[in-house]
């Protein structure tokens, strides 16, 4: 029998009958440490392939196509579950673990807020680390008064990590510049920021620029607003920043009304999470991690293809 017949043989002894090595070489006439050679080597050319498809298994490969292809720190994906609707728990529960596996475990951890946000600290168990300090890093006192939000997000994070939340109490977007500006002087305001900027692990989602907008959502801007802001090139926000596809900022005085840490304090973030999922955010996924806006990307398998196509 020749080499690659034998190979063969060897994994189906082994995958479809489910028999030791050993029981593999007294059948073939092989010692034990051919036959782990052999399976290995069937691995190697792809003659065998090993596929988990428990909904919380990771795409390995993908993930580091991610890291190479963007300088990434880390990547995590997620596989594409059959129900589009499960694609958000998914990804969030995968941050979570994520978070509660990071070592060092965050000190000091800034959280941005949204939807994706609040399913990741829903996500995280009780005692998923131990005295963390979550801070805002952008505003989020909603002008619409609905329940939760970016207060209730951070509050969650931090009592389940056995912690403190420092809030920071501004609207994410003013309606006028003087205004925003003598918010972010106020003292109190100004140590929140700072703190946020000096986080040594920041956590954050983006938004598409699209009238499903948090921040048409919670009053900030109309649909009109978000319209006018596609027509000028945005493909959604990161932290209420409004920006193009190759992360500069679209409207330079929308952004200083905007409350929160700055993109080159992302840029410079020591560790800064990016969580993404679902195909309205394809566009503003790919701005992030080809800018150099996040060092780790949690993201579904569908969203890690397509940031993986050429361009």
């Amino acid at each position: 029998m020749d080499e690659e017949l034998l190979m063969v043989r060897v994994a189906e002894l082994s995958y479809d009958e489910s028999k030791t090595q050993d029981e593999i070489g007294a059948l073939l006439g092989i010692s034990r440490w051919k036959v782990g050679r052999l399976l290995l080597q069937a691995r190697e050319r792809g003659i065998v392939r090993i596929e988990i498809v428990h909904p919380r298994a990771r795409r390995l490969s993908l993930e580091r196509a991610l890291v190479e292809r963007f300088d990434l720190r880390d990547a995590v994906v997620v596989p594409a579950p059959d129900e589009k609707d499960l694609v958000l728990e998914r990804v969030a529960r995968a941050a979570a673990d994520m978070l509660t596996a990071l070592r060092p475990a965050p000190r000091t951890l800034a959280v941005s807020w949204g939807r994706t946000l609040t399913a990741v600290a829903d996500a995280l168990p009780e005692g998923w680390t131990h005295r963390v300090t979550v801070v805002q890093a952008n505003g989020g006192v909603s002008l619409n008064r609905r329940a939760g939000g970016a207060a209730s997000l951070a509050g969650t994070i931090a009592h389940r990590g056995g912690g403190q939340a420092i809030l920071l109490p501004s609207p994410a977007i003013l309606e006028r510049v003087e205004t925003a500006q003598a918010i972010v002087s106020d003292r109190t305001v100004a140590a929140v920021l700072a703190q946020a900027a000096a986080a040594d692990t920041l956590l954050f989602t983006a938004g598409p620029a699209d009238a499903g907008s948090a921040h048409v959502e919670n009053g900030y801007l109309t649909a009109d607003d978000i319209v006018e802001l596609a027509r000028r090139g945005a493909v959604g926000d990161v932290l209420g920043r409004y920006i193009d596809a190759d992360g500069n900022v679209v409207d330079p005085q929308l952004d200083a009304r905007t409350v929160g840490v700055d993109l080159a304090q992302l840029r410079a973030a020591p560790r800064s999470i990016f969580v993404t999922a679902g195909a309205a955010k394809h566009d503003i996924a790919r701005t992030v991690v080809s800018n150099g806006l996040c060092s780790i990307v949690v993201t579904d398998e569908s969203t890690a293809r397509e940031l993986l196509e050429e361009t």
